[in-house]
């Protein structure tokens, strides 16, 4: 475990957190290579299954990032990103998932350093935590896999409304 190195998924806000990524590079801002990233339109267009088939594919930690709350190109989406990024916290943690692994962080377009200084944060922690190895423990149960996809059909219910 001393070699570990944490996979994160970062799901990023295309306005804001993208920018944010991509200003820290061209500051030439250090910070961990862990988090593998996707653009998205909107954090609020993250969908729990889209955490969730993150970490059941490999990944030992999941940050979604966008714009600061009130400050949404899509009005108020980031506060529907919230909502929902909360309630599957809840949920994740009631599976055994450690707090830690799943985090939501607000970064505008110039704050690249903020970014930077969240990634390498959630890095440490994760790398702390060591792997996660969720694919592994839930393809020695299909009852386990059965139960995820339920608590997934639930929350999709529960968004809908929600939304």
């Amino acid at each position: 475990m001393e070699n570990f190195e944490p996979k994160i998924v970062g799901f990023l806000c295309n306005w804001c957190s993208y920018r944010a990524a991509d200003l820290a590079g061209s500051a030439r801002i250090k910070y961990p290579p862990n988090v593998r990233v996707i653009r998205v339109m909107c954090s609020g267009r993250v969908d729990p299954a889209f955490v969730l088939k993150a970490f059941s594919m490999g990944a030992d930690g999941v940050m979604v990032a966008g714009c600061h709350p009130g400050e949404c190109h899509y009005i108020e989406q980031n506060y529907k990103a919230m909502r929902r990024f909360y309630m599957l916290k809840q949920t994740l943690v009631a599976m055994g998932l450690e707090p830690q692994r799943f985090e939501l962080v607000w970064a505008s377009a110039a704050e690249g350093q903020q970014l930077a200084e969240a990634i390498e944060r959630m890095t440490d922690n994760v790398r702390r935590l060591g792997p996660l190895r969720w694919a592994e423990n839930w393809a020695d149960d299909p009852q386990r896999e059965e139960a995820l996809q339920h608590i997934v059909k639930e929350h999709e219910e529960a968004l809908e409304v929600i939304s």
